[in-house]
C-alpha cells in the first residue's frame, strides 16, 4: 500500500476588501463596479436619496410603502407579470426604507444579468404605483403594526428613540410609520414622494460579480442609464440630537414572564477617529458568547440566554459632520431577575472602567473581527452591500480596507478608553419592556435615574 503525504497548506495570501471602479453615466446616475471572478451571482444595490425625513408632515412610512410598491408592476408588466420576468431570470428583488434613504437590491445569475438589470431600469425609471397595489400595501403594513407593537423587542426600541430623539425630529418616530400615518398613505401621496426625490443624478448603483467579459459601463448605460431626471442637490443632513441622561423607561406589559432590556444612548459615527477602537471594545463587552456581558449575565448568573452590545450607524453626513450612531446593550431577562441584571451589567461596566480590557480580550476581537473578513465577504451581495454603506454614509471607497488595517493596530489600552466613554454608566436610557408591577420598585432602588412608567 502506498501512502501519499499529507496535502499541506500553501503560504497565506494577502487579503484585502475589493476596491470598486468609479463611473457616471450620461443621464447622471454615479456607478460603483467590482469585478469578482467566480462570483457568478451578481448583486446589484441602488441608493435613492429619499431619507425618512424627506416624508411629508403626517405621511409617516409613505417611503417604505413606495419602496415595496417598486416590484409590483410597471408601465410595462403587472404585478404578476413583473414577479414573473424576475422569476425567469432567476432574480430576487427587494426594496426597503430608512433614515438615509431607499434602498433596492437585486441578486441574479451573471448569465441574465442584462435581462435583470432591464426590469430594475422599468422598476425604477416607470413604477406603477398602481392604486389597488397600494391599497394592498397598506393593509399588509397596518396588519403588522399591531404585531411589532406586541414584540417586546420592537417595542423597546421604539420606546428608546422616542426617549432620546426629540419629539419633533423624525429619527424620533418608527421608521416603517405608526397606524395613523400610514392609513393615510394613497397611490398619489407615494407617486408624489417618489417622483420628488428619486432621480439619478442623487443616486449611486452598486455592481458586483464576475463581469468577466462584460463591459460593465456599457452594459448599464443600456440598461438603467435610460432612466432619466432632472439635475438635483443632495438633500442637507439635519444633524442629530440626543439627551442621554441616565433615566429608566418601563414600558408596562402586565404578566409578562420576561423583561427585554435595552439600554442605550448615541455616539459617534465612522467617520470618528475612535471608531476602530470603539468596535473592538465593544466587541469585548458584548459581541460574542464569551464576551463580559455574557460571561457574568449568562454564563455566571443564568440570568439570560444572551446579551450583546452593539454600535450601529443611523445616519452621517457629506463632510462628516452632524452623524451619529446608536450605542446599545439589548438582551432579555426573566422577570424577577430584572433588577440583579442590571445591578450586574452596571458593575461590568464599572469594572471595564477601573481595571480595563486584557489584551488577550484584545486579540480575541481582531481574530474575530479581522480575521475572518475574507470568509465574510465571500458573497457579491456581501461586498455590494458594504460598498452601498460606505456611500450611504459618504465614506471613501477604502473604508471597510482601512479600518481592518486599523482595528488590527489598535491597542488594548486604547479599546479600553472607547468603549468606557461609549457605555459611561451615568448616561445610559434603559428601556425595559415588562410587568411594570413586579420591577419598578427594585429597579428604582438601583438609583439609574428616574423612573418612568409607560403604559400600553
Amino acid at each position: 500500500m502506498t501512502f501519499h503525504p499529507q496535502p499541506q497548506g500553501g503560504p497565506p495570501r494577502p487579503w484585502d476588501f475589493p476596491a470598486p471602479e468609479r463611473a457616471v453615466l450620461a443621464g447622471g446616475l454615479t456607478v460603483l463596479h467590482c469585478h469578482r471572478p467566480g462570483q457568478q451571482v451578481v448583486a446589484v444595490e441602488v441608493l435613492l436619496d429619499a431619507p425618512l425625513d424627506a416624508e411629508p408632515e403626517g405621511l409617516d412610512g409613505v417611503a417604505t410603502i413606495a419602496a415595496r410598491a417598486l416590484n409590483e408592476g410597471t408601465a410595462r408588466h403587472s404585478a404578476e407579470e413583473f414577479a414573473a420576468e424576475l422569476e425567469r431570470c432567476g432574480a430576487t428583488m427587494d426594496a426597503h426604507a430608512d433614515h438615509p434613504g431607499m434602498r433596492v437590491s437585486l441578486e441574479v445569475p451573471a448569465s441574465r444579468l442584462e435581462r435583470a438589470l432591464g426590469l430594475l431600469a422599468d422598476a425604477l425609471r416607470t413604477p406603477a404605483f398602481d392604486r389597488a397595489e397600494i391599497e394592498r400595501l397598506v393593509g399588509n403594513r397596518l396588519d403588522e403594526i399591531p404585531h411589532e407593537l406586541a414584540n417586546p423587542a420592537r417595542r423597546a426600541a421604539m420606546a428608546l428613540y422616542k426617549e432620546l430623539f426629540p419629539a419633533g425630529s423624525r429619527i424620533s418616530r418608527p421608521r416603517q410609520g405608526t397606524a395613523e400615518s400610514v392609513a393615510r398613505i394613497d397611490a398619489d401621496a407615494v407617486r408624489a414622494f417618489y417622483t420628488a426625490h428619486a432621480r439619478p443624478s442623487t443616486s449611486t448603483l452598486v455592481l458586483v460579480g464576475d463581469l468577466t467579459g462584460t463591459d460593465p459601463v456599457a452594459l448599464l448605460e443600456r440598461t438603467v442609464g435610460e432612466w432619466s431626471g432632472g439635475a438635483a442637490q443632495p438633500r442637507p443632513v439635519p444633524a442629530i440630537t440626543s439627551d442621554d441622561a441616565g433615566r429608566v423607561v418601563i414600558v408596562d406589559r402586565p404578566g409578562a414572564v420576561q423583561t427585554q432590556l435595552l439600554i442605550g444612548r448615541t455616539g459617534p459615527d465612522r467617520h470618528d477617529a475612535v471608531w476602530p477602537a470603539q468596535v473592538l471594545g465593544t466587541y469585548c463587552l458584548g459581541g460574542t458568547l464569551t464576551s463580559r456581558l455574557d460571561r457574568v449575565l449568562r454564563e455566571e448568573k443564568g440570568y439570560t440566554y444572551g446579551v450583546r452590545a452593539f454600535g450601529q450607524v443611523l445616519r452621517s453626513g457629506p463632510d462628516g459632520a452632524g452623524g451619529a450612531s446608536m450605542l446599545a446593550i439589548s438582551g432579555s431577562v426573566a422577570t424577577e431577575v430584572t433588577a440583579p441584571a442590571l445591578e450586574d451589567a452596571w458593575q461590568v461596566l464599572r469594572t471595564l472602567a477601573e481595571e480595563g480590557l486584557t489584551d488577550g480580550e484584545r486579540d480575541v476581537a481582531v481574530q474575530n473581527l479581522v480575521g475572518v473578513a475574507p470568509l465574510k465577504y465571500e458573497t457579491a451581495a456581501a461586498v455590494a452591500d458594504t460598498l452601498a454603506d460606505q456611500v450611504e454614509q459618504h465614506l471613501p471607497d477604502d473604508f471597510q480596507a482601512r479600518l481592518y488595517a486599523r482595528m488590527a493596530s489598535t491597542g488594548t489600552v486604547e479599546a479600553t478608553a472607547a468603549v468606557v466613554n461609549a457605555f459611561p454608566t451615568d448616561r445610559l436610557v434603559v428601556v425595559l419592556v415588562g410587568d411594570a408591577a413586579r420591577i419598578e420598585e427594585p429597579v428604582t432602588a438601583l438609583g439609574l435615574g428616574p423612573v418612568r412608567v409607560v403604559r400600553g
